[in-house]
Order: structure tokens, then sequence, then C-alpha cells
């Protein structure tokens, strides 16, 4: 085991690999449960989508670990998901049938995974400057904090300032904090396994103050109800016939762009965390991470899960120390449990509910209306996730250190590296943050007629997230 993941030559061991895993674990757990919930509101059956969610992220991020031997874990994307649920699908089926959003993930998965084959995904992200490199590793640092800052209710959502200071009379605020501070405790005393010690405090503290509670049930048998949901028919023919359609046609380009920069970002700050960019921004053994990743996104089609992606959470078990692909599959054999005992992980990882919420009454007041079936009328139910919040906070943190490396007294290289590190939290999503940065620098670089600066993949890059952002609008 030590010689074929290589743990002397990269400075680490079992005992940190396994608490690398866990530590990773913990911190995404949170999927397992936010997932079917989404995918849920628009007909997929919630225990299918449940054993589609653990299982997808088992086998892929095993995979991750044995073929590219790297410590980034994956499970199904945060963002997508809804897309996929509320603009493709669409609240009920009211647009198409569950299925038919199935396929079109299983062929933007394909579509990806052959321009890996071919080695133009590869080729993108060695064209993309090594300062929107470093950006991208730093927004998305932003990016997790702002998660965890509102999963774990220190901020929340305000009308006209968008955010504001959270409730700190709420006894879930006090769980983030007991995890955050002491996650911050032990890593300042230099404890091996601080982050996890972190989540182990939060969740003490969140049976203490009744912010969660010991399942009733250890055990749910798994249902695969939603496996191979494009092959399932639909109107009397598969539902993947159904997504080949010109009006499904943009749906599956866009979904397929924010796949394929999602993973750019991540595995550059991850990497870059880990060890395993090169100075000159590329990425160590990139083309089996992009080839599993790819993979990855097709089989969440295919299981029902939607797109599965390569996790920014996976910081957290770097941050512990994990070094290798050990990492990861210890990572997707606890999904893989998860499949069975459910009930049990989600006092970790579970969201904790919030009546009477004044963010769903923001949002209602603002013209969304959910389903009555999903959110109560009127002020609907908004969750947390406290337990892990603290643990999002302290990896924030950690990919900032890129900031400084960044060229901040060239106008040309600065200012598109800051639109990204910006534009990452305040869209929250990692690709519109990274088409920012691209069509700044682009332009910029035109103006100064710096032609021999842009690479030519960078003018057609830029230019489909122009037009990504210019047919999003409409």
């Amino acid at each position: 085991m030590e010689k074929y993941f290589k743990f002397a030559e990269r400075g680490t061991n079992l005992k940190t690999e396994l608490l690398s895993g866990a530590a990773t674990f913990l911190t995404m757990a949170y999927i397992i449960f936010v997932n079917p919930g989404i995918l849920s509101a628009a007909g997929v059956p919630f225990a299918g989508a449940v054993t589609a969610t653990a299982v997808g992220a088992a086998v892929m991020s095993v995979l991750m670990g044995l073929v590219a031997n790297r410590p980034l874990a994956l499970a199904s994307g945060m963002g997508i998901n809804a897309v996929l649920t509320f603009s493709v699908i669409g609240f009920q089926q009211a647009n198409v049938p569950w299925q038919v959003g199935m396929a079109v993930i299983f062929i933007e998965g394909l579509l990806i995974l052959g321009l890996v084959v071919t080695g133009f995904r590869e080729a993108v992200m060695n064209s993309i400057p090594l300062n929107l490199k470093r950006a991208i590793g730093v927004g998305i640092g932003l990016f997790i904090t702002v998660i965890g800052l509102n999963e774990g209710g220190v901020i929340r959502p305000a009308p006209i300032t968008l955010v504001s200071l959270g409730d700190f009379s709420q006894p879930y605020v006090w769980v983030t904090l007991i995890g955050f501070f002491t996650a911050a405790f032990f890593m300042a005393a230099k404890v091996k396994g601080d982050i996890l010690w972190g989540i182990l405090a939060a969740s003490a503290a969140a049976l203490a103050l009744g912010v969660t509670a010991v399942p009733q049930a250890a055990f749910a048998a798994p249902d695969f109800s939603t496996f191979f949901a494009p092959f399932h028919i639909v109107a009397g023919k598969p539902a993947l016939l159904h997504a080949l359609t010109p009006a499904l046609g943009f749906t599956i380009f866009a979904i397929m762009l924010t796949d394929f920069f999602d993973t750019m970002g991540t595995v550059v700050a991850v990497g870059e965390q880990a060890g395993f960019v090169n100075h000159d921004g590329t990425v160590r053994d990139i083309k089996k991470i992009l080839l599993v990743d790819s993979g990855a996104a097709a089989a969440g089609g295919l299981f029902g899960a939607s797109s599965i992606t390569t996790y920014i959470e996976s910081a957290a078990g770097v941050a512990e120390g994990g070094r290798t692909g050990l990492s990861a599959v210890v990572t997707g054999l606890l999904f893989g449990l998860c499949a069975f005992f459910s009930p049990v992980i989600q006092m970790v990882g579970g969201g904790y509910r919030l009546p009477n919420s004044k963010h769903y009454c923001l949002l209602v007041n603002s013209g969304f209306t959910p389903p009555a079936d999903v959110i109560p009328p009127g002020c609907g139910d908004y969750f947390v996730y406290p337990i892990t919040a603290g643990a999002l906070i302290i990896v924030g943190s950690l990919l900032m250190k890129t900031v400084r490396e960044i060229d901040w007294d060239k106008f040309d290289e600065a200012l598109p590296a800051f639109l990204t590190m910006i534009g990452i939290p305040l869209t929250y999503n990692i690709s519109y943050g990274i088409g920012f940065g691209f069509i700044t620098y682009t332009a910029i670089k035109l103006a100064q007629r710096k032609f021999a600066d842009i690479h030519p993949l960078m003018y057609l890059v830029s230019g489909a997230f122009l037009l990504s952002f210019v047919l999003a609008s409409k």
C-alpha cells in the first residue's frame, strides 16, 4: 500500500491519509441529504436520489484515488443540481421528465470525456495565465468561507445589503463557533486532526444544544430506482432520445461549460495546497484527474445523481495532511457506507431546519415562489449546516495564501485576477468568476496590443463564456 500510493515520496503515512479521508468526508457529507432534497423537487424519487448520491460519490472517489492517486474526492455538484432541477426539469416535471434531465447530464459528461481523450481539456487548462490560476484558488477560498459563514448562520441573507450579521442568540450559530474555534485551537497548537476535532466538537455541541439528535434508526436499505435513468422509457422511447433535441442543445452546452471550468478551479486550488501544481501553474497527473472527473459527470447522469464532480471540500483533507489517493479512497468508502446507514451520518452532515425563516420570505417577496409540497407557503424553511461550517471557514482561509503571488503591480494582470476572485463568491459560481477573469484578461491584452500574451485558446474560451452569459440572461 505504501509503495502504490507513494507515502514516502509525498511525505505522508497511513494514519494521516485515513484522517484526511475522514475529514474530507465529514465536510462533504451534507451532499447526501442536500442533493436528494433538491432533486426530489423535480420528481426524482427521494430514496433513489439518496442511494445514487452516496454510491456515485463512493465509486468515483475510489476511482480518483486508485487511478490518479491524488487526494481529490467527488460527489454530486452543488449548483448544477439546482440548475437541473429548477431550470431544466422544472418543478414537478413542469418542463421535461426528470429522466430526460439526467440524460442531459449524461450527454454533457460524455462530451467532456471526449475533450479529455483528445487532449483539448488539458490544453485549455494549460493555456490559463498563471496569475489567473492563482486568482481562481483565492476566489474559491473566499467562496468556501462564504459558504461556511452562511451554512453556520454567522451571516444571513438581507434585503438591500444582501447579507448581514447572523442571529447569535440561536444555538446553531454557537455550534458553528465551537467547531471553528476548536479546530483553530488545535491547528495553532499543531495537533494532528485539527479540523476533524473541530467537527467532532461541533457534533457534541449540537447534541447538547438540541440542534441535532441521535437518529432513531441506523439502517436504511438502498433504493436503485434512479439508476440508468437516461435509458428509462419515457413517452414510448428512451429518455436519452428526448434529450437529443435542439431545444436542449444550449442547456447541454451551458452545463458542460460549468462542469468544464469548475473542476479546473478546484484542482488548481487544492493542488496548490497539496503540492502537485508546478511552478509554471501546470498540474501533475492532470490527464488522469480530468479523465476520472469527466467520467464522473457522465456517471452522475447514469446513476440519477446529477453531475458528479471534484469537490473543493477535498481541501479539508489536504489541510489534515492528505497527499495521496488513499485519502480519496477512504472518503469514497465512507460514502459507500452511507448508502446503508444514512440516518447515522445525517446527524453530522444533515441540515438544521429553521421554521419561519426570513431567508425564504425575501425570496418569496422577490418573486420566487417555492412549490407547496417542498416549502410551506409564505415564509418557508431554511436549512443551516453548523456542524461542518466551522471547518469550511478554516479551509477557505488556507486557500488564500497564493494571493501574495499575484503580480498586483501590473494592471493587465491584476484586474482580471481581482474580478476572478470576487466573481466566484459573489455569483456563488466558480465558472462565472473564471469567465469574468477570462473575458477581462483577453479584452485588456487586446487593448494593449499584447497579442503574444494571449494563448489562442483564450480567445475561444472567452468567446464561449461571453456567449453563455448573453444567452443565459435572456
